[in-house]
């Protein structure tokens, strides 16, 4: 498969064989894997919130099985440093006896990258992800260095209320593609781990993409068309959750200090074209949008202390700006 002999008929097989290969790890979360997927091919950066436990490393790491990229995985800690991640400027000497100072370079040249419990770290080491969730780059000394492409930050990230967190900054938020809600097993998917995890044989996933082909499969997603009416709707929606705003919501002028912002409307559009490819559709539509404004925005909005004194979510804030805004 070629990038450009890539169809809407390779683009739904190779995403039925990734979803498949996950599936054999992943015991439901079918959600939780569809905007993981959606995040890989619109070439963003996804947040997995959700308690200890949940399967949010065992899904990074298996989803960078099945892709074939390289992978590195960094664990967070309160004194993790910068350089730790991006790489540092160490002293060495040839042959000849030379000395100079070459680059050594840090985890993060890797296709993907799992930042596992992100918030466990100070906001100085978790700013040094900013240049490359952005750029795909970063910058040492005098140096600036690309990283390779494709390049993803899949970051994990315990509830906000548990011990030794710190929330991230606004700015490193705002760049991530989707914050990821992930919700607790039911039941049978309780069983089924348990059946999967305790018996002699443990599911391996078999590769099903490569580098090459999600980049292909990321150009064919761009081209989606999106209508005017579905880009203004995504756009009315981004300013409902401005509270100074004329369109704004009740419960947003109550409850938010600040909205969403311009990120806001290229995830929902991206968000929406991808979402319509995995549905079997050519074009995004407005329930497209509908489907993808939460895992887009939720991140991207930020509460007034009213709204935390009163155990308000943005989820909840979000629900009325799409129960309110018109189609």
């Amino acid at each position: 498969m070629t990038e450009n002999s890539l169809t809407l008929e390779d683009f739904n097989a190779a995403v039925t064989r990734l979803l498949a290969e996950v599936s054999k790890v992943l015991v439901g979360q079918e959600a939780l894997a569809r905007q993981m997927l959606i995040t890989l091919l619109a070439g963003g950066n996804a947040l997995l919130e959700g308690v200890p436990g949940l399967g949010k490393t065992l899904l990074v790491r298996t989803l960078a099985q099945v892709v074939q990229c390289s992978f590195s995985r960094i664990q967070f800690t309160p004194d993790l440093m910068p350089a730790d991640i991006v790489g540092t400027m160490v002293l060495s000497e040839d042959e000849a006896g030379h000395r100079a100072f070459r680059f050594e370079p840090g985890p993060v040249f890797a296709n993907l990258l799992l930042a596992d419990e992100i918030n466990r770290a100070t906001p100085r080491t978790q700013s040094a992800l900013l240049e490359a969730m952005q750029e795909q780059r970063v910058t040492v000394g005098r140096a600036t260095h690309d990283l390779p492409s494709p390049f993803f930050v899949l970051a994990t990230q315990n509830p906000l209320e548990m011990e030794g967190t710190y929330p991230l900054p606004e700015a490193q938020l705002d760049r991530f593609f989707f914050k990821i809600v992930v919700a607790f097993p039911t039941e049978d998917e309780l069983v089924e781990i348990a059946r999967r995890t305790t018996g002699a044989e443990s599911p391996t996933p078999q590769p099903a993409a490569d580098g090459a082909q999600v980049l292909a499969m990321q150009k064919l997603a761009r081209q989606v068309p999106a209508a005017e009416h579905v880009t203004r709707y995504a756009a009315r929606l981004v300013l409902a959750t401005h509270p100074d705003h004329d369109g704004a919501v009740p419960l947003a002028r109550k409850h938010l200090l600040y909205g969403a912002s311009p990120r806001g409307v290229q995830a929902l559009i991206l968000a929406a074209k991808i979402s319509a490819l995995l549905d079997g559709r050519a074009a995004a539509s407005i329930e497209d949008i509908q489907a993808v404004a939460l895992p887009a925005l939720r991140h991207r909005v930020i509460l007034n202390f009213e709204a935390q004194a009163e155990g308000v979510s943005a989820d909840e804030v979000l629900g009325e700006v799409m129960a309110e805004v018109k189609v």
